[in-house]
């Protein structure tokens, strides 16, 4: 199921998203916000872990690899 903007889950169809407000407007279904946004994961957890130093290095090396395979 596809997410909204938000990332709420919404129906993918024009059918089913005008059941879906139908049914929030009637009361049905309650139209809740979503959740908080969750911890940063892989390169930006990475980052922030990492010192300026750390990163620096690592950039170099991934440049120096990315130039040596030019030659």
């Amino acid at each position: 199921m596809p997410r909204g903007p938000k990332g709420e889950r919404r129906p993918a169809d024009v059918i089913g998203a005008a059941i879906m407000v139908a049914k929030i407007a009637t009361g049905e279904v309650e139209d809740r916000p979503s959740p908080a946004p969750k911890r940063a994961k892989g390169g930006k957890a990475r980052a922030r872990a990492l010192s300026p130093a750390q990163r620096s290095d690592i950039a170099r090396e991934a440049a120096t690899a990315r130039w040596k395979k030019r030659d």
